[in-house]
């Protein structure tokens, strides 16, 4: 059936409010508290521990912003090594380079998109520091295999998580199986600020030692609690706490985050249940949810058999009215990858992958028929 004669306008994203975040975000003001570390803030911090078991939460003014800040924490300094996915946001490898350390690319698994487990030991030398397993779509990578690659070489794991706001692997909540997580509540998430991040960790150490860091820096924690008689500089750090008027607005948001994810793994199933034909005749792939793996419905993707046919594919999908974008270019071909990274082994999943992959619209507005209207123009767009 054509879907010519009733074009629509689907945005391929839409961030959904609950209604709340005027209220709240009027609270902060009359208050008098627009900085950081103010009620707000601290009511997510506390959502964050209780929702995810974390020993401690910091939130931050970005995802990328608690990368950062978990790379200071860890003291990663220039030489050393930390083995990522080349397929993930820029952000990921930044805030290695950032630090002087290396980013060491290896291939994904085909199932999932995650990191290949497989492929980790052959990347690890002497310089590595730490592993950053990225949760692609909110899917768990293997995280028992990871810890105990870590564990076996006394290196670290930084969950990269701003996928996965309320997942789980095997009954643990991603972002707290690692020695840091990091979560991201941008415009696209589930949960969003319109910016913004926070920081989980497991270890009382790295927690003090990254509430100096998020604080410029300095003592400042010490000095509120009365540990300490004066407040100054201590170490490195930066600016890594969000305005009370973000977290003003993420507080309205977080109180909804399982409402929020139930929706979309609603739309999600819709998707795969109503794309298994195409799947079963072997035109596309369809994303995988391993066992023991609770995802989000944080996004929704299609691998196409063939990548030569994907610029015609989203052509007709544009022409229809729905915004579907493709994701990233893996890091090891980009400019800043080649110079500032190191590839171990092969790359060949992640350049098959990059090169058929498609997203298709996911936010709450999307209606039960609005997906059909997707899938029937995916159909059109692949007999074309």
């Amino acid at each position: 059936m054509s879907i010519s004669t009733s074009l629509r306008d689907i945005q391929f994203t839409r961030p959904w409010v609950t209604g709340r975040e005027l209220a709240y975000i009027e609270q902060a003001i009359e208050s008098g508290c627009v900085f950081g570390n103010g009620p707000f803030n601290r009511r997510c911090a506390a959502w964050l521990r209780e929702h995810t078991g974390a020993a401690s939460a910091l939130t931050t003014p970005s995802g990328t912003h608690s990368l950062e800040l978990a790379a200071l924490v860890l003291g990663l300094e220039v030489g050393d090594e930390v083995v990522m996915p080349s397929f993930t946001f820029v952000s990921t490898a930044n805030a290695i380079a950032l630090r002087g350390a290396v980013p060491v690319f290896v291939d994904i698994r085909a199932d999932t998109l995650n990191i290949d487990e497989h492929q980790i030991e052959q990347a690890i030398s002497d310089r590595t520091r730490a592993i950053v397993p990225v949760h692609y779509a909110g899917v768990s990578c293997e995280m028992d295999t990871i810890m105990q690659i870590a564990s076996d070489r006394d290196i670290a794991v930084i969950e990269d998580a701003a996928h996965a706001i309320g997942c789980s692997y095997r009954g643990r909540v991603l972002g707290t199986i690692g020695d840091l997580g990091c979560l991201s509540f941008d415009g696209q998430k589930n949960v969003t600020s319109g910016e913004g991040g926070a920081l989980l960790l497991k270890d009382s150490a790295l927690a003090d030692m990254a509430l100096n860091v998020q604080a410029k820096g300095t003592n400042r924690a010490e000095f509120l609690r009365g540990e300490v008689d004066c407040y100054e500089w201590v170490g490195l750090g930066s600016s890594f706490l969000p305005s009370e008027i973000t977290a003003a607005f993420l507080a309205a948001q977080l109180e909804s985050a399982e409402e929020v994810n139930e929706r979309r793994r609603h739309n999600w199933e819709l998707y795969r249940h109503q794309l298994s034909g195409l799947h079963s005749a072997g035109r596309i792939t369809l994303p995988n949810v391993p066992a023991g793996c609770e995802h989000n419905g944080h996004l929704f993707y299609v691998l196409l058999d063939d990548p030569a046919r994907r610029p015609e594919c989203l052509d007709t999908l544009k022409r229809a009215g729905i915004e579907a974008p493709w994701h990233y270019v893996p890091l090891h071909r980009s400019p800043a990858g080649r110079r500032l990274g190191r590839i171990a082994g092969s790359m060949a999943v992640t350049e098959s992958s990059a090169a058929r992959l498609i997203r298709l619209p996911m936010h709450l507005g999307l209606s039960d028929d609005d997906i059909a209207y997707v899938v029937e123009a995916l159909h059109d767009a692949l007999d074309g």
